[in-house]
C-alpha cells in the first residue's frame, strides 16, 4: 500500500490531500500543522497516522523536519506555507522518496540548491500547484514515447524537461486575475483584506490568495517554473485567463501549443501528483465545454498590479534576489492582513525593501 507522510494538513491543500488520500486507498504515515490543533486532532483521530506534529514552537518546527526526513513515507507532500517550508522540502528531497510540491516558496527561494539536491539525490519532484502540474502535464503528454528506462526517476520533471528542452519555445503561465480584475486604481486604493480574501474561482489559503490579488502569486509562479523546468524568464509568458480552465499552456518551436484543461478543482492536481504516472478515477467534476461556453484572455495589466513586474525582475536579478522578494513580501501581506498598510502599498513595501 502507498504511504504518504503530509506537512501541513490543516490547509487547504493539506486537507484536500487527505481527502484524495483516502479516495486513492492510501495510507498516511505523518501528519504536521502549524497551529490548528483542534483540526490535526480530528485528522489524527479519522487517519490514524503513525505520528503528528503541531509546529507552534521552535522545537516543533525542528520535529516536522525530522518528520519530513525520517517518516519512511513513499511521497512527501510538501504544503507548508511560506518560507517555513524551505528546511522541511529541503529534507524530504534528501531522502530520495517522491516530493509532492505544493510549497512554491522553496524554489523561489532556493531554486537552484533545491533542484541540484534533487539531482544529488534522485528524487522526483513532482508539482502540485495547478500550473505547474498543467506544465508537466503537457511536456510528459509529448516526450513519455521517448524516455528510456533509466530516466523514469531522474529529479522529474527536470530530466523530462531537458529531453524536451531544444522543442520547447515557451511556457505560458495562466492566471485567474485575482478578485480585482478590471478595477481602477482609485477603486484599488479601497479594497480591505475581506475583498481580497473572496477569490473568484479558488478556495486557497489567506497568504496565496492575497499574493493572487497582486498578482504577486504568478510571479511566484514565473520563478518556480523558471527553476522546476530549467527555463529562462525570458521564455516564460503571463496570459490573464479569469475562467481557469487551462491552467497553462506549453509552445513547441513547431507552432504547436499543448493546454491541460480542467475545472478549478485543485484535487486533479495532487492526485496526479501522487499517482504519476498512471491516471486514476477521481473525485473532481468533468469538464462540459459546451456548457462553458467560451474562453477569454487578456494581458495582465503590470502597471496597476506591479507585483508582478518585480518578480520577473527577481527571476532575471536570481536566486538571492528572489529570496529577498519573497520575504518583503511575506511582511507587506502580513501588514495588509492587519490593516497596517494598504492594497496599494504592499508593492510600495516590496519595492522599498528591494531597493534598501
Amino acid at each position: 500500500m502507498t504511504t504518504i507522510t503530509i506537512l501541513g494538513s490543516t490547509g487547504s491543500i493539506g486537507r484536500q490531500t487527505l481527502e484524495v488520500a483516502e479516495h486513492l486507498g492510501y495510507k498516511i504515515k505523518a501528519l504536521t500543522a502549524y497551529n490548528n490543533a483542534e483540526l490535526l486532532e480530528q485528522q489524527t483521530e479519522i487517519f490514524k497516522p503513525e505520528i503528528a506534529v503541531l509546529g507552534t514552537d521552535p522545537n516543533g518546527q525542528k520535529e516536522i523536519t525530522d518528520i519530513a526526513k525520517n517518516s519512511g513515507a513513499d511521497i512527501i507532500v510538501t504544503a507548508i506555507s511560506g518560507i517555513a517550508g524551505l528546511e522541511p522540502t529541503l529534507a524530504a528531497v534528501k531522502t530520495g522518496k517522491r516530493v509532492a510540491l505544493a510549497n512554491k516558496e522553496p524554489l523561489v527561494c532556493a531554486g537552484d540548491i533545491l533542484m541540484q539536491m534533487a539531482k544529488e539525490f534522485n528524487t522526483e519532484i513532482i508539482p502540485v500547484d495547478s500550473e505547474h502540474s498543467a506544465i508537466f502535464q503537457c511536456i510528459n503528454g509529448n516526450f513519455t514515447p521517448c524516455i528510456s528506462n533509466d530516466l523514469t526517476k531522474s529529479s522529474l520533471p527536470q530530466g523530462l524537461f531537458n529531453i524536451a528542452k531544444s522543442q520547447v519555445k515557451k511556457i505560458i503561465l495562466t492566471a485567474s486575475g485575482g478578485p480585482f480584475r478590471g478595477y481602477t486604481k482609485e477603486q484599488l486604493s479601497n479594497v480591505t483584506p475581506e475583498d481580497a480574501l473572496i477569490h473568484p474561482n479558488w478556495d486557497m489559503g489567506k497568504k496565496i490568495t492575497i499574493d493572487s490579488a497582486t498578482l504577486m502569486n504568478k510571479g511566484l509562479e514565473l520563478i518556480e517554473a523558471m527553476y522546476l523546468f530549467s527555463i529562462s524568464p525570458e521564455q516564460i509568458e503571463v496570459v490573464i485567463h479569469p475562467e481557469s480552465i487551462i491552467h497553462s499552456m506549453v509552445e513547441f518551436v513547431d507552432g504547436s501549443t499543448i493546454a491541460q484543461l480542467s475545472n478549478p478543482d485543485m484535487r486533479i492536481p495532487i492526485q496526479y501528483a501522487l499517482t504519476y504516472p498512471n491516471r486514476l478515477p477521481g473525485l473532481a467534476k468533468p469538464l462540459d465545454l459546451t456548457a462553458l461556453g467560451k474562453l477569454t484572455f487578456e494581458k495582465p495589466n503590470i502597471d496597476l498590479f506591479p507585483c508582478l513586474r518585480l518578480a520577473i525582475e527577481a527571476a532575471k536579478k536570481g536566486t538571492k534576489y528572489c529570496a529577498n522578494l519573497n520575504q518583503a513580501n511575506e511582511e507587506a501581506v502580513a501588514l495588509f492582513l492587519v490593516r497596517e498598510i494598504k492594497f496599494l502599498e504592499i508593492s510600495e513595501y516590496i519595492e522599498a525593501k528591494l531597493n534598501s
